[in-house]
């Protein structure tokens, strides 16, 4: 997306290099190759060995045990339109996907807005004519879309929804508790409900669900010069969180003559990180649960996509405690994801993917 996240810019901390042995010792090995600009990857815990890449045209493949298979899973390329910070964006499965085969994409459609929609699959590709729109916005610029599908721990599918875009917020629609822009959004998929979540966010390009823990964590894209990763404990996921933006960017005060939304817990982020050194567009991850790396467990991972910098630190009390920078990089970091066993793989727009190793 050359832009994709450079337009989508923002943070996390004072960062010291990564230099104990610990640190040391991760890696990263790569799983896939030859991709076509991949914006996310997830696996089933069904599925062991199997997992699912977007791909931003729109085309959704399979990496079955290391190899792609020839047909994709979901090709809905003419419905799409791709470039930039537009296209194919994430793909959710149901909870209960093993039984009743639904799953959910994020797309920008051919005009430039986002579409929610749910489809079937036969177990092995989706059933094109199960198409069933959840959620339409109409996007007012082609930047900030947003697009990260997540199901939460209240069993709604959660939608990440940017600011609509341009630079600055300038209809300041974050704040505006009415637009569905600069939103985490939660849809009720069985009844199609939608509600809010929280506010006051300029573009949550990723966020995730700790699946031990089930809290909330958010890398939200800044401005010029700060990027943001939110946390959120599982006991507040029921209110409604107003993390700040057009007023403040990170900790800094962005629009200092304008007070926030009186809707919602205003919150500031447990960690913010500086555009220098090259870096400018926050990419959300995971806290790693898996067995594989030991060493690795418990710590919440996230990176830049400019920079290809990834860093991981830990929460406690709400706090950011242990934050380091990891001994490797990935250019054009476009997301993080996880497989079936909760071991973590990081993604390139230039078409590769890699397992975090120890």
């Amino acid at each position: 997306m050359n832009r994709l996240l450079a337009v989508l810019a923002a943070g996390a901390a004072l960062v010291a290099p990564a230099s104990s042995a610990r640190s040391a010792a991760l890696r990263l090995v790569r799983v896939a190759s030859g991709l076509h600009s991949p914006l996310y990857v997830t696996g089933l815990r069904s599925e062991p060995g199997r997992l699912y890449v977007v791909e931003q045209a729109g085309r959704i493949v399979v990496l079955d045990h290391g190899r792609v298979r020839a047909q994709p899973f979901l090709d809905i390329r003419s419905l799409v339109r791709s470039g930039g910070e537009q296209g194919l964006l994430s793909v959710a499965f149901d909870p209960g996907y093993a039984t009743n085969r639904r799953f959910y994409v994020d797309y920008t459609d051919r005009s430039g807005d986002t579409r929610v929609v749910e489809y079937r699959s036969d177990g092995t590709k989706a059933i094109p004519s199960s198409a069933h729109q959840l959620l339409f916005v109409d996007q007012p610029y082609p930047n900030h879309n947003g697009g990260q599908l997540e199901f939460g721990p209240d069993g709604a599918l959660w939608v990440g929804m940017g600011d609509g875009g341009s630079g600055g917020d300038p209809e300041n629609r974050a704040q505006n508790p009415t637009s569905q822009l600069g939103k985490l959004l939660r849809i009720d998929t069985a009844s199609g409900r939608v509600t809010m979540a929280a506010l006051g966010l300029r573009n949550p390009w990723r966020f995730s669900f700790d699946r031990a823990t089930h809290d909330l964590w958010i890398g939200d894209v800044g401005q010029s010069d700060w990027e943001e990763i939110d946390f959120l404990p599982r006991r507040l996921l029921g209110r409604t969180i107003n993390y700040g933006w057009r007023v403040w960017e990170g900790r800094s005060r962005y629009e200092p003559g304008e007070t926030p939304s009186s809707t919602g817990i205003l919150r500031f982020p447990i960690a913010v990180y500086s555009h220098k050194g090259g870096n400018c567009s926050v990419t959300g991850g995971y806290v790693y649960r898996g067995r594989a790396v030991p060493a690795a467990r418990g710590r919440y991972f996230y990176g830049d996509y400019c920079s290809g910098n990834v860093w991981s630190l830990k929460q406690r009390g709400g706090k950011a405690v242990g934050l380091r920078r990891e001994p490797f990089r990935v250019a054009s970091l476009s997301s993080f994801g996880e497989d079936a066993a909760g071991e973590l793989y990081l993604v390139s727009l230039d078409g590769a993917i890699y397992r975090l190793a120890g």
